[in-house]
């Protein structure tokens, strides 16, 4: 049988530069003054390069480092404001936690829709208390949107559920938004990362397996409606 070639993906081909200025446009949309932040980067590694070189007599030796350091610091501030800004347009927005899960690094397991939802109707969505869940190796957690009140009974409904089919695994739950005791979606990764581990990754595949088998993962969303349009493209910020 004959070996088929298979062609290499447009992104694998292209210049890494046209990409960077892709990502360039797209964070600029969001934030103007990316271009000002990513210079001031690149212009303060430059000049402690500099120091350096003639406090030790070889400023050219130091540009040899200091060049593709500022280079560096530049692509960083680009990816960091690139994700501050990409999580401010977020707020607000239905699936919001969503895109706070999709910044995890790995070791996570989440749903890509919501597991619960109080709407009866797609007109009601938008009103609609919903839960997200996740499970990394702290535990369980459950981050809701929505109305306070209603959110707050989704939340502990689902908390019951997960006690139900995995009990003694810590279960957390947040609600997420920009009031007071709510978690803003752009500190979402910093809270979630810094919970203490309870889980080893053994245990982790038997809870996921046990989640998984809970009834109802769409229990009260309508039918071809999808609640997670604010999910982060990160294929954007990449440049793909």
């Amino acid at each position: 049988m004959a070996r088929q070639d298979t062609p290499a993906a447009p992104s694998e081909t292209r210049n890494p530069f046209k990409r960077i200025a892709q990502v360039h446009r797209t964070v600029r949309t969001i934030d103007p003054k990316i271009t000002l932040w990513m210079l001031g980067a690149f212009v303060l590694v430059i000049a402690v390069g500099l120091l350096i070189g003639f406090a030790f007599g070889h400023p050219w030796l130091t540009m040899i480092v200091a060049l593709p350091a500022a280079m560096l610091a530049a692509m960083i501030v680009l990816a960091r404001r690139g994700e501050r800004a990409a999580f401010r347009q977020m707020e607000g927005q239905k699936g919001a936690a969503l895109g706070g899960l999709s910044a995890l690094r790995r070791g996570w397991y989440y749903d890509q829709e919501p597991v619960a939802a109080d709407a009866a109707r797609a007109q009601e969505l938008d009103n609609a208390a919903i839960v997200f869940r996740a499970l990394g190796r702290p535990g369980v957690v459950l981050l809701a949107e929505g109305p306070k009140g209603r959110a707050a009974k989704l939340l502990e409904k689902e908390r019951k559920k997960v006690v139900r089919v995995a009990p003694g695994v810590p279960v957390y739950t947040y609600h997420v938004g920009t009031g007071e005791g709510e978690l803003p979606v752009q500190k979402m990764r910093w809270t979630l990362t810094r919970l203490k581990p309870a889980l080893s990754k053994q245990e982790l595949i038997v809870v996921n397996k046990r989640l998984k088998s809970l009834p109802g993962i769409r229990q009260g969303i309508p039918a071809g409606v999808d609640p997670t349009s604010a999910r982060m493209n990160r294929k954007a910020l990449r440049g793909r």
